[in-house]
């Protein structure tokens, strides 16, 4: 395989290793995308990115060129370089233009061609999104806000990696950073320094984990506590505990949807009886590309004016009326799209749901409760956003597992 033919949405190959490295990182910047990925082949490095969730081409480097690309970018980070069979990571801080600073987070594996990179974009310069800017719907931010008022307890934040979580537990911290409230937060890796919050990293070099960090931070004598993910029975029991003493916990977890959460946490030991009582809310979240503003083109749909009859009661008059997609201009680089916003599930936690959760109740019980007490279910929202002019219905099948979308509420 050669790079003959292969078509370079950025040329590098005649230029110096670090400048090399310098313009891929600015190029990414400027889109901006979360990640580079630098993947070995027979005899080329392909260098791709990913940009509002999708990864693309960027470019790709002869065999000579991009070994020595990859070299750099683990001396920058920290690596050792004379180790190729190990995975490795690390990180570095590199200035951009207008003296922008990038944190860098680097992944290595060796693959059956050589070694694989991943770096993870985190710009020191990201603005803090507040509540109302993620795409929740009315109900849902009051939900939320409702949340965040609590004395105490333990709110679920789930979706798959990139899904915006990271961006919502940041705008509830914005929201609680009032100064009355002592706010202490553990993740891996800390992503943005928030004035007034005190911020711990996960250090697994030094087995020092979010169970054990948690209980350090609990001798803090702390009002809210952000766990950046739940990954283990000590910790998921632990934050449980900490929400029935009267902190105030947010955390992540992995889990489909919103109801899903509850047996993610069973699954990890958890007793429902203390799961019952800590529980205040769940927030499940996606994100989805909206429809850019200069090429939207429209759908008029007369002749199926039921389409969006299960959301109706959400909809304004001038809703609802057309489906929206996108031709693609010079604006949106001709991908259609402009931007992202979520789509979101949000599940207060009635005195109803706490029963079923106290009973070690299945999920299916639990959905079917919350859904008749008005509860909007991923399939709903994402119809909303849809009806609304937001995002396309091939925007929301590409993000959404279709069995969510088509079950019944």
């Amino acid at each position: 395989m050669s790079t003959s033919g292969a078509t370079n949405l950025l040329d590098v190959s005649k230029l110096p290793v670090e400048q090399a490295i310098t313009k891929l990182i600015a190029y990414a910047v400027m889109l901006p995308a979360s990640d580079i990925f630098f993947s070995s082949d027979v005899d080329v490095v392909r260098v791709s990115v990913r940009h509002m969730g999708l990864v693309s081409p960027l470019c790709v480097l002869p065999a000579e060129q991009g070994k020595k690309c990859l070299s750099h970018v683990k001396a920058m980070a920290g690596m050792d370089l004379s180790e190729k069979r190990r995975p490795q990571d690390g990180r570095w801080v590199q200035k951009t233009e207008g003296d922008a600073t990038i944190d860098l987070r680097c992944s290595v594996i060796p693959t059956l061609h050589g070694e694989d990179i991943s770096l993870r974009l985190l710009s020191k310069a990201n603005r803090l999104f507040g509540i109302e800017e993620l795409g929740l719907l009315g109900q849902q931010l009051r939900e939320l806000q409702s949340f965040l008022d609590s004395p105490g307890g333990l709110v679920l934040l789930t979706g798959p990696t990139g899904s915006g979580k990271t961006a919502t537990l940041y705008a509830a911290l914005a929201r609680l950073n009032d100064g009355k409230r002592k706010i202490n937060t553990i993740e891996d890796p800390i992503e943005n320094a928030i004035a007034g919050v005190r911020q711990s990293q996960v250090n697994t070099s030094l087995d020092l984990g979010f169970s054990e960090l948690l209980k350090s931070v609990l001798r803090q004598s702390p009002d809210v506590i952000m766990i950046g993910e739940i990954r283990d029975a000590e910790t998921a029991d632990v934050a449980v505990r900490a929400a029935n003493s009267g902190h105030l916990v947010l955390a992540t977890i992995h889990a489909p949807a919103a109801a899903g959460a509850v047996q993610s946490m069973r699954g990890l030991g958890v007793h429902p009886h203390f799961l019952s009582t800590a529980l205040r809310g769940i927030v499940s979240q996606r994100l989805v590309r909206t429809i850019c503003p200069d090429c939207r083109i429209e759908f008029d749909l007369s002749l199926a004016p039921h389409t969006f009859d299960d959301v109706r009661p959400w909809l304004t008059e001038d809703q609802g009326n057309a489906l929206h997609a996108s031709k693609g201009c010079a604006s949106c680089q001709f991908t259609g799209y402009a931007g992202r916003t979520g789509v979101f599930e949000v599940m207060t936690i009635s005195r109803k749901l706490r029963d079923l959760i106290a009973e070690g109740r299945p999920v299916t019980e639990l959905r079917a409760a919350a859904a008749s007490e008005n509860h909007l279910e991923f399939r709903q929202s994402a119809l909303l956003k849809v009806a609304q002019g937001i995002t396309s219905s091939e925007e929301v099948f590409r993000v959404i597992p279709s069995e969510q979308l088509l079950e019944a509420a």
